[in-house]
Parts: C-alpha cells; structure tokens; sequence
C-alpha cells in the first residue's frame, strides 16, 4: 500500500448531480479514477475523460486502496458498504473510505465500526457548497474519523474544496452538515410564508422583493428569485433530499434532547409537500404546498438572480 494517492487509482461512487463535478475535478487535478454508479449514463462523461468503470462498488473496492461515494442517504449508504456487492466485499486491511454524502450520524458511528472491525478507516466528509462549489471545486469539506486516514486523503478533498476541516470524532462531519442544512431548508420557509402572505393581501410580488431587498430582510431573501419565478424544475437539490436531512438533523435532536420546534413544523410541510408529488422537484417547491394551504399562489414573475434554476 502506497502512501501517496497521487499514485494510486482511487475509486469513485455515486456520479450523480454533485458527485459527477467531484470526480471530474479529480480527474483533472491528475488521479486516475474507478468509477461506478447504478445508471451507467450518469458515468459516460467520466469514461470519456479517461475513468475506467466499475461492475459493483465491490469491484471498485478491489481495484482501490482508497474509495470515494456520493450517494443519496443511509439506505444507499448502507447498501454501498454492506451488500453481498458492496465496499466492504471487496475491501482490504489499510484501505479508506470517504463518504462525501449527508448520513444519520448513529449510522456513520455505526459503519465506521463496521469499517473498522475489517481494517478499513471511515472518513465522513460530507459537503457544502451545492453543484456549483462542487463545478468550480470551492466546496466546504466537513471531514472527521481517523485523522492519519484524513490527512492520508487531504490531497484528493483538495481536489474538490476550497475549505477542508478535521473535525474530531466520527459523525462530527454529518452533525456540521446538518446544522447547516436545517438552516437553509428550514429558514426558507418563512421567507416563503411571507410572500405567500403579502400575495395574498394584494402586494406585487416584484415590488415586494425589491423592497425587502432593501430592508433587514436582505440577508433571508437571496433565493427570492426562484420562489417568485416558480424556479422549481431541473433542480440540483431536491425536495426529497431536503426532507431526508431535514429528518436526519430531527434525529439528531431527539437523541441529545434538543427541541426545534420550528424544524419539526417545517419538516411537516416538506412532508406535505411530498404527498402532493413534488419530491423530484426543487426544496423550494415547499412553496407550492404553503400557496395551497393559504389558497392563493404568487403570480409567476421572473426578477434578475440567480441562475435559472437551483
């Protein structure tokens, strides 16, 4: 086993919206990659840079000393790394394994023992930064678990962020993630109830975001302009993911007896959002679920920022 990974092949799964700008950048900086993903479309570009391809994440494990996933959530998680095809199936004593995705913190403390009862080291390392941190590769890296297995990775985490952290024990990264997660996806949520509100009353919804653009509101409104364009299509995120961390960071507060009321109330509208079909939509679609509980939309209008879709 080498130490260097620049002269290692490094396997790469889950090439997806987020994990497909993280294997390309990779690429590019140098490392040869293995990549594998359930839809074999979503590894073509990769392929065509010069990736080889993988038949299982068990095959990938064989081929590498160090395995990289970017995956949906705890049951892709899990699949990945205990299936009669997954990680550790094909792992060896010395190699890592660096999770980039957002994960229930009991079930990463839970796989890194797993991990390492067979001499593999589990690094939790999920992002932020969104598609297009991880496009221009200035994604924050929110990594711990054995730090000699971190620093031995640091150099590919370089490859894909701006900002790299340590941050102690496993599940230190996930808990870090979550926080701000619950944040962005749950906060939105009043900017939303308030244009639906001002909607309502008779306000012009341009007119509206401009003015609170001026006002103390400015720093909640960024994201206006996709509420207000009804930018909800295509996205990079979407609402099935956001109620699955938004879940993960009620988890989490159930087992160190922290109350969040207001996470637990948005929580239910994502989880009404979810009935009437909008999971495969944009975390903003939450707007939809609110407009039809006040039963009044906002008039679609189209404002400047932002790209056209999020």
């Amino acid at each position: 086993m080498t130490s260097n990974v620049r002269d290692e092949r490094i396997g790469f799964i889950g090439t997806g919206n987020i994990g497909n700008p993280m294997a390309r950048n990779l690429i590019a900086a140098g490392h040869q990659l293995v990549v594998f993903d359930l839809r074999p479309e979503a590894m073509e570009n990769l392929l065509e840079l010069g990736a080889e391809s993988a038949e299982s994440c068990a095959d990938v494990a064989s081929r590498c000393s160090v395995v990289i996933t970017s995956l949906p959530g705890p049951p892709e998680i899990e699949a990945a790394i205990t299936g009669a095809e997954g990680i550790l199936a094909g792992a060896s004593r010395g190699d890592v394994h660096v999770d980039l995705s957002s994960n229930s913190i009991t079930t990463v403390r839970r796989l890194a023992q797993l991990e390492a009862d067979a001499g593999v080291s589990y690094i939790d390392a999920p992002v932020t930064g969104g598609v297009p941190g991880a496009e221009a590769a200035t994604l924050t890296v929110l990594g711990s678990g054995d730090e000699a297995a971190f620093e031995r990775v640091r150099p590919l985490l370089d490859a894909i962020g701006e900002n790299i952290f340590h941050l102690g024990e496993a599940g230190s990264g996930c808990l870090f993630k979550l926080l701000n997660n619950v944040i962005i996806l749950c906060g939105n949520q009043i900017v939303q109830e308030a244009l639906v509100l001002g909607a309502k009353a008779g306000l012009d919804p341009e007119d509206m975001v401009e003015k609170l653009r001026l006002g103390t509101a400015r720093p909640y409104v960024g994201l206006a302009p996709y509420l207000i364009g009804k930018r909800f299509d295509n996205p990079s995120f979407t609402l099935r993911l956001a109620e699955k961390d938004v879940s993960l960071a009620l988890e989490a507060a159930r087992a160190n007896h922290v109350p969040m009321p207001v996470a637990n109330a948005a929580h239910q509208t994502y989880l009404r959002a979810l009935s009437q079909g909008l999971g495969e939509q944009s975390f903003l679609a939450t707007l939809s679920a609110l407009e039809a509980a006040a039963g009044h939309e906002i008039p679609e209008v189209q404002i400047t920022g932002g790209r056209s879709s999020l």
